[in-house]
Order: C-alpha cells, then sequence, then structure tokens
C-alpha cells in the first residue's frame, strides 16, 4: 500500500519543552495514515521525525530551539571511557550483583514524550480521531483494483550519501599529540617525566630477554630471533590488549552462577502479534511508572490511550522483502527482560538505511544501571547486526541534537556523528558543526555557498493527490478543484517532503 499522508501545515507560538519558552515552537506537520519504510527513511533524511502518527519538522531558522538530525556512524564507533563504564556496570551487576554507587544520571534518547508535540497533544488527539485510515485503505484498494495491474509502481530512489570512512580532525586538533611532562605535587598523580611503574614479571621478562642475547651474540636461540634493531625498554604489546570491540564488552560471559539474567527480546509493533499482545500490560505498567516518577507526569495523563497513541500505534507498514533483516522493516519495541521482568523499552524502526531511535521507558528503580546510555549501545551493536544481512543499513539515527539544550547535546557524544544540513539535507560530520553552533543556534552546516537541495521539490504538478477515492496529480486535481487558496499549502507541503515523495506518497484531500 502506498503512503497516505494528510498535511496540517504550519503551527507557530505554542510551548517548546527544551527551553521552557511559552510560544517559541514553530514546526509543520502532517498527519500519517500509513507510511512506506523507504517514504520514512527520505522523510527523516530531510529533517522530519515522527511520533506516533503524527510527523513534523521543525522551521529550523525560525524554532525557538533548532533541532538538528543526527545519526551515528555505527561501523566506526567505539565506545568512550565513559560508556565503558556503563557496560562495566552492567556486567558486574549480571555477574555478581553488584551495585554500583556514585552517580546514577541517565541519559534517555529523549526527554519527554517528544517535547516537539507535548503542545500538541490536544491535536493530534483530534486527529486521531477525524482520520478514518479504514475508509482511506478501502477508497484506495477500491481505486487500485479499478486500474489494475496498469498502475506503475514507484521505484524507492535510494540515495546513499557518500561518507569519508577516514577519521578526520576537529578544528584546531593537531596532527601529532604534544605531551607536556609536569613534575606532579606529592600525592597528585604519577610523575610522567619519569618512565611507567612496570610489573616485576615484565621486568624479569626484560633481564631474561637481554641475558640471552648476551649468551648469543648472532642472536638467535631458541623460541626468539633477534631483528637487530635498537632494543625496546618495553615488551610489544601481546593482542590481547587491543581494546576490546563494543560486542566484547556487551556479551562478556557470565558465571554460570551469575545472580542475575538480561535478555533482550525484539517484538514487532503490533497487537496481531502474540508476543507483543501478551506483554503488553506489563510494558504499559512500566511506561506508567517511568513517566509518573522520572518526567512528573501526572497519572491521568498517562493511560492506556495516551501510551498506545504515541508508543504503540505507528504508521509503518512492516515489510519482508528479500534483502531486507531476517526481523523485516517496521517498527519495533525492543524489551530489557531481567529475571523474568521487563525494566526497559526501546522503541525503534527498523528502516532502508538505518535503526532509528524512537523512545526509551525504563525502572526507574534501576537508574542505577545508566539504562539510557545501556539501550542507546545496545541499539548501536545492533544496528552493526543488521548490517551483516543487510549492508545498506548501517546508521543509528539518535532522534534530533540540540545544541542549544544541555540535557540534549549527550548525543553528540556518540562518535562519530554526522548533523543533517537544514537547507541541503546533506550530511555533515559534527566537529565541523560544533564551531559554528557556538555562535549561532540556526547554523546551516554546508559550506559550499552555491550548493542547494537537490531533493527539492522541482515539478509540482506531479505531486499525487487523493481526493474523493481518485489518485490523480497535483495538476490534475488543481484544474478540477480551482480552489487557489489551497495551492500555498499543497506547495509548502511539497517544499517539505522534497520531489520523490511527492510522487510517491498520496496526499489526501478532503
Amino acid at each position: 500500500m502506498a503512503s497516505v499522508v494528510e498535511y496540517k501545515g504550519l503551527k507557530d507560538g505554542y510551548h517548546c519543552g527544551y527551553c521552557d519558552s511559552e510560544e517559541g515552537k514553530v514546526s509543520c506537520g502532517m498527519w500519517a495514515h500509513s507510511l512506506t519504510v523507504q517514504d520514512y527513511q527520505d522523510l527523516i533524511d530531510r529533517g522530519w521525525r515522527r511520533s506516533g502518527k503524527y510527523v513534523y519538522k521543525p522551521v529550523m531558522n525560525q524554532t525557538c530551539c533548532p533541532q538538528y538530525t543526527i545519526r551515528c556512524l555505527s561501523l566506526q564507533f567505539q565506545p568512550s571511557k565513559s560508556h565503558k563504564k556503563v557496560l562495566k556496570k552492567m556486567s558486574k551487576f549480571l555477574a555478581k550483583g553488584e551495585i554500583s554507587k556514585g552517580n546514577c544520571d541517565d541519559e534517555p534518547m529523549e526527554p519527554t514524550m517528544e517535547d516537539a508535540v507535548a503542545g500538541d497533544v490536544a491535536l493530534i488527539n483530534k486527529l486521531d480521531i477525524q482520520c478514518d485510515l479504514k475508509t482511506l485503505k478501502e477508497s484506495l484498494e477500491g481505486e487500485e483494483k479499478k486500474k489494475g495491474k496498469s498502475s506503475k509502481k514507484a521505484e524507492s530512489n535510494e540515495v546513499i550519501q557518500s561518507q569519508d570512512t577516514e577519521e578526520k580532525l576537529g578544528p584546531g586538533e593537531p596532527s601529532h599529540s604534544i605531551e607536556v611532562h609536569t613534575v606532579p605535587k606529592p600525592g597528585k598523580g604519577a610523575d610522567l617525566s619519569k618512565p611507567p611503574c612496570r610489573k616485576a614479571k615484565e621486568i624479569r621478562k626484560e633481564r631474561k630477554r637481554l641475558k640471552l642475547m648476551q649468551q648469543n651474540p648472532a642472536g638467535e636461540f631458541e623460541g626468539f630471533q633477534a631483528q637487530r634493531e635498537p632494543l625496546s625498554l618495553f615488551p610489544p604489546k601481546a593482542k590481547s590488549n587491543q581494546p576490546k570491540s563494543l560486542e566484547d564488552l556487551l556479551f562478556e560471559s557470565l558465571p554460570e552462577n551469575a545472580p542475575h539474567k538480561l535478555e533482550v527480546r525484539l517484538v514487532p509493533v503490533s497487537f496481531e502479534d502474540p508476543e507483543f499482545k501478551s506483554s503488553f500490560s506489563q510494558s504499559f505498567s512500566l511506561y506508567v511508572k517511568y513517566q509518573t516518577a522520572i518526567h512528573r507526569d501526572p497519572p491521568d495523563e498517562c493511560g492506556k490511550t495516551e501510551f498506545t497513541r504515541f508508543l504503540c500505534s505507528s504508521p509503518l507498514e512492516a515489510e519482508h522483502p528479500p534483502n531486507a533483516p531476517d526481523c523485516g522493516y517496521g517498527s519495533f519495541h525492543q524489551q530489557y527482560w531481567l529475571d523474568g521482568k521487563i525494566i526497559a523499552v526501546g522503541v525503534i524502526d527498523i528502516l532502508p538505511h538505518c535503526v532509528s531511535s524512537v523512545y526509551l521507558y525504563y525502572d526507574p528503580d534501576y537508574s542505577f544501571l545508566s539504562l539510557g546510555v545501556y539501550s542507546a549501545l545496545r541499539e548501536i551493536a545492533f544496528t552493526r547486526q543488521l548490517h551483516e544481512k543487510t549492508p545498506e543499513l548501517s546508521y543509528y539515527y539518535m532522534g534530533f541534537y540540540i545544541h542549544s539544550c544541555p540535557k540534549m547535546k549527550y548525543k553528540g557524544h556518540y562518535r562519530p556523528s554526522d548533523l543533517l544540513c537544514p537547507e541541503t539535507y546533506v550530511w555533515v560530520p559534527i566537529e565541523q558543526c560544533l564551531p559554528s553552533l557556538e555562535n549561532s543556534k540556526y547554523c546551516r552546516f554546508n559550506q559550499d555557498p552555491d550548493a542547494v537541495d537537490e531533493g527539492r521539490s522541482k515539478e509540482p504538478d506531479r505531486l499525487q493527490v487523493f481526493h474523493k477515492r481518485a489518485v490523480m496529480p497535483y495538476g490534475v486535481y488543481r484544474r478540477q478543484r480551482k480552489a487557489p487558496a489551497e495551492e500555498a499549502a499543497v506547495l509548502q507541503y511539497a517544499g517539505l517532503v522534497g520531489q520523490a515523495c511527492s510522487e510517491r506518497m498520496l496526499l489526501f484531500r478532503s
């Protein structure tokens, strides 16, 4: 089935959950009755994002807190020190039951129930009642049957952004590290001017090697071949000293008598799926506990209706083409089961080129495990796993990066990562974007002044319209309706979704 959307236009002057401005947020939105995964992939590559079935795009040069789409290059990702601490903390808890003391601050992928539409709940509730997908489906199916096999199937224009796989230095970063040796005060750490301390075992090995070389001037003896090079003061590093990969850290083997067991289950978001249906009640209870404890939401705003609408209702149609991952494409809940109960749920979309993080909710009793960070690392590893079957799928989308909002800047710590240029829709390494963002909230990241949006709407008359149970090009619809008043809204929609999506998606007009 084709994507069917209903454009709702521009909404400005409403509350921003990031800076708490009462009327600073500006965005455009549409209600998605249904979306193919390729259409949604192309939409998020143009700065769109979904909350339930409501798909919105911030007006970047007008909104109070510009929201830049951010993606992590999962194949090149290396966990940082803080990431490794979180993974070790989880490993110790599972293996020994140890609960780490200290800072338990977490980093959820989104701070609230999508602050971007937090002030728009009433509109979304209204849209959910007004927009009857069943009627649209029946009308569309009737139209498709009438056309029969003569109707053309639009092929997806998969634009794979070229990327530089080499590591790039950030602005002002020296090409060679410079070490400044200073003698610290007593009790203030190691003296970097002196050789680092070595284990007695290493010293004994070094002495043995020197002794053997003295006994064998030719440099040859059992088990050793001298290389006739200056003797190193430090023995060569063993392969075991190489940094562990993300997978090594995540999936360390546990003892048989480990006190805890963690299992991650991928469940399709569908009430027709038996596993999703059987775990719904427990998942919903966890959501209520999280929203009331972490975000201080009133219990009456955390009902099953709200939960279902925002986190269980998705416009994405499940797809299982031959080249797709075994789980297929669509919307999923990644459930974290600890000792037989759900302690966290990551809501994700699996698309042709990426895994897109939608939301995370978890049990506040387990905040000491930093489940926001841990789940993000699991999702990056999951993206890499899917890439093995589907090579085109290699990115991890983290939603929006908001440089002006301190609580959202942590997303930039998952490196390497790119930000989406809000004018030309090309990806730019975050290191190149940060200096500009320090000077201005809104920035065009593409440094080529002549570059334009290559996917922009060039032929609006080719845009597809769904009107009175018939599908037609906008040019035909415009001549039939002769309603100049709505032309501005249609052209605005075409400009925001781009030419490719405007020709594939059906714009519903009543």
